[in-house]
């Protein structure tokens, strides 16, 4: 009996690697792949969806003896097993997690960034199946380790992750955990994961007013920016002085847009009040080698003569009548009104002091989980949520996601498989 065999654009898609050991991989991969097929009797359609199971959970082919693994899986109706096997490859890690992580790193929301502690802490966290809620609110950084002989973490440049970069290294196995207090000097209870991390800092607190802390923060983490969240009905008694209350001299304005997002983001974004980014503004501007700082509690701003960094008051005299911070307790006020839908955790109190505890606010709520579930699914289906079986799934997946305790390697079978027969 003829086999029909699986259509393959060998041109394309077996040599779309990152590396010459890739190279050499897809190309035994695509050759024995050809033998394979011409040989055994296995049904085309499951080595179809096995390759293209592999291929999107890892952007390389897969090789004989895992096509033929996961094939057999496919076949057995154990589908998330084969994307679990297919987790497998180094390629995962320095790949798909690396651009799946990038963009949250910096403003312009570069895929194609350097890995930095930011995204290597993600991948760390993903590829040790720890709870994924702690990458706002743990202690932890991942490194190179010590025996790949990379420049040492520094607190002012990126050069330990270029160099882990530039020598391709395996991030499947050459990431090791550390607690971030130990590289940074932050207190622990100052520390909140990738928030706290370089990266972050460079990128969000860089000059400003801390506030795009919190906006990068929902948009990478619970998938929403200010603008639909505005609520005009909450009260403004926590909104700074540098937000005036009648821009061009019409306070319609204020009322009716400057507002909506303030009186919920800048009791929010109190949490990040001892924090900020120091570098040299004279002589390097873009603060290529800054780090991040913080005030412990012996350590006063010569500004607001309290623990509260300067730029907390920056330019005060536009609303003088405003809110003053004068430390870094933070509340919710989304807890109220439209903004209940984010899904807030009813065990917690809605309201804390500094990063640690707002990052617990956040991970905790509906919007984390659901948001973790939709990026997945647009990086394995390679699009949006679309029709009415998309959005059942996000919405199975995220149950499933939080009943395995945040473990993102769970959401990355489970939409694989669901994305596995386009």
């Amino acid at each position: 009996m003829e086999m029909s065999l699986p259509r393959y654009k060998t041109s394309k898609t077996c040599f779309k690697v990152l590396s010459l050991g890739a190279i050499k991989r897809a190309i035994s991969s695509c050759l024995l792949s050809l033998i394979f097929m011409l040989s055994f009797s296995v049904t085309a359609t499951s080595l179809e969806q096995a390759k293209r199971l592999h291929d999107r959970i890892t952007g390389v082919p897969p090789s004989i003896q895992t096509l033929v693994e996961m094939s057999t899986l496919i076949d057995q109706g154990k589908v998330t097993e084969a994307a679990f096997l297919a987790m497998q490859s180094p390629e995962f890690y320095s790949s798909t997690l690396k651009v799946f992580a990038n963009p949250w790193t910096n403003k312009e929301q570069d895929v194609f960034s350097p890995l930095n502690d930011y995204s290597a802490t993600i991948i760390g966290v993903i590829r040790d199946d720890l709870d994924f809620r702690e990458i706002l609110q743990a202690d932890i950084t991942y490194v190179g380790k010590d025996s790949l002989n990379l420049p040492n973490y520094s607190t002012n440049n990126n050069d330990h992750y270029q160099a882990l970069e530039d020598n391709f290294i395996n991030l499947a196995d050459g990431l090791v955990q550390v607690s971030q207090s130990s590289l940074n000097g932050l207190p622990t209870d100052a520390t909140a994961g990738v928030l706290t991390t370089r990266a972050a800092a460079k990128a969000f607190f860089y000059l400003g007013t801390n506030r795009a802390m919190l906006r990068f923060t929902l948009m990478n983490h619970l998938c929403t920016d200010l603008e639909p969240l505005k609520d005009n009905t909450l009260p403004p008694d926590r909104i700074r002085q540098d937000v005036s209350r009648s821009p061009g001299g019409d306070s319609r304005l204020f009322i009716n847009n400057c507002s909506g997002c303030h009186t919920g983001m800048d009791p929010l974004a109190q949490a990040f009040a001892y924090y900020d980014y120091q570098f040299d503004r004279d002589n390097d501007p873009q603060g290529i080698d800054g780090a991040i700082s913080y005030n412990k509690s012996a350590e006063i701003d010569a500004v607001t003569g309290t623990r509260v960094k300067a730029k907390y008051h920056n330019n005060a005299t536009s609303f003088p009548f405003g809110f003053v911070t004068k430390n870094d307790d933070w509340q919710n006020y989304w807890r109220q009104g439209i903004n209940q839908k984010l899904g807030w955790d009813n065990a917690l109190e809605g309201k804390g002091s500094g990063m640690k505890s707002l990052g617990k606010e956040l991970a905790n709520s509906q919007a984390f989980a659901q948001c973790q579930v939709k990026k997945v699914f647009k990086a394995v289906c390679l699009r949006d949520a679309e029709s009415s079986a998309d959005l059942t799934q996000i919405a199975t997946t995220t149950t499933s996601f939080k009943q395995s305790t945040y473990q993102l390697k769970q959401v990355f079978a489970e939409v694989g498989a669901y994305c596995m027969g386009e």
